[in-house]
């Protein structure tokens, strides 16, 4: 933990260190800027671990707002890294081709010139930076999409062809978003009248007690077959044990390595949970277990597996598993930060064919984690049709 930590540091004072010598000392601004401005990206630097650790000290109901303007800095400090590496990127280009034009005797380009041009890209770069965060914390706060999904299951009976699952995962409930961002997220999901709904882990980051208010509106959802949960990997950041005797209290049904059969007597289907994958390390009676959760299963009849995490469909190989539903990797939430995803995940998002008749939804989720901007990624609550 502490060589993370460390490491954790290490990066951010690089990432700082990094605009400092491109977005200001470059710049060459007079004395005094670039002190005051030298003053402010250290200042920014030290106020996120500063905010990590706050966070972890304030009250989780939406507590943790008064230090948005530190997390939508951290975002835009990313986009703008990668702007101010394309102009970096440009600049030696176009130096290493001047040093070549001036080793053939020809005119030499003007300092003054090359600096109005390194200071104009800078600017274009950092307020396409500027551009982007904008319309991330945009689409974070305000874009939630409710995409119909059909996924054809053989084995499913024909009198629940149409059945709708309605999928919440990743709300990340806690010190940016509360009551009234969950009271939205339940509205919506009842807008479609949905047969099931599942919640696929990190729901919350923070206690029971922090959160009893903001996860109040929560208890509203209802289904023809009921609402499910399993575990993400944040829970067991926030109290595992404690949160899922809470939801169990006020009617959520959590599987923890069971099955449940959906329906009824005439046409139904086994639905199964696991926790998530964090717990491997765990043992008995906390660890994923496939064998537990489909013990004793029919073979011809459906099977559709809650895991918050895609990597856990290796899992499921010799249970005949229909369909997988997941969250977890948030569909990348910050362009190109998928692209880090898949190093650890089989699957981004969308729908997917595993192997054989085995398929996977990925959900993109319905909150944020870290800086609260989604680029390229909007949130969705999807309806998974069953056909």
């Amino acid at each position: 933990m502490f060589l993370f930590a460390a490491l954790a540091l290490l990066v951010l004072f690089a990432m700082h260190r990094f605009f400092w010598a491109r977005a200001v000392r470059a710049l060459e601004p007079s004395r005094a800027l670039r002190r005051t401005l030298g003053a402010l990206v250290g200042l920014l630097c030290i106020s996120i671990p500063v905010v990590f650790v706050l966070v972890r000290h304030t009250p989780a109901d939406e507590g943790g707002r008064a230090f948005l303007p530190v997390w939508i800095w951290f975002g835009f400090l990313f986009y703008a890294l990668i702007a101010l590496a394309i102009v970096q990127v440009a600049e030696w280009l176009v130096y290493g081709k001047t040093r070549r034009v001036q080793a053939l005797d020809e005119p030499q380009i003007d300092p003054q010139r090359r600096l109005f041009l390194r200071r104009a890209a800078t600017g274009a770069g950092l307020a396409g930076a500027g551009v982007v965060t904008w319309s991330g914390r945009s689409s974070a706060a305000n874009e939630l999409l409710r995409p119909e999904i059909p996924v054809k299951l053989e084995k499913l009976p024909r009198a629940l062809s149409g059945l709708r699952i309605a999928q919440l995962t990743d709300v990340h409930v806690g010190p940016l978003l509360g009551e009234s961002y969950v009271r939205r997220l339940v509205a919506e999901t009842l807008r479609t009248k949905p047969d099931l709904i599942v919640i696929t882990g990190d729901l919350v980051d923070g206690s029971v007690a922090g959160l009893r208010k903001s996860i109040e509106p929560l208890f509203g959802l209802r289904a023809r077959f009921g609402v499910y949960f399993v575990t993400g990997n944040h829970e067991y950041y926030s109290g595992a044990e404690e949160w899922t005797e809470y939801l169990a209290q006020r009617g959520i049904r959590v599987l923890h390595n069971e099955r449940v059969s959906i329906g009824d007597a005439g046409a139904s289907f086994d639905l199964a949970g696991i926790p998530d994958h964090s717990t491997r390390n765990l043992g008995e009676p906390h660890a994923a277990d496939f064998a537990r959760a489909f013990a004793g299963r029919d073979p011809e009849r459906e099977s559709i597996l809650l895991a918050h995490q895609p990597v856990q469909i290796h899992g499921s190989r010799g249970h005949d598993l229909g369909l997988q539903l997941s969250g977890h990797t948030h569909g990348g939430q910050m362009w190109p930060f998928g692209f880090l995803v898949l190093a650890a995940q089989p699957y981004l998002n969308g729908l997917h064919t595993h192997s054989g008749r085995t398929q996977i939804y990925v959900s993109r989720g319905a909150g944020t984690w870290g800086p609260p901007l989604r680029v390229g990624n909007p949130a969705e609550i999807p309806d998974i049709i069953l056909l």
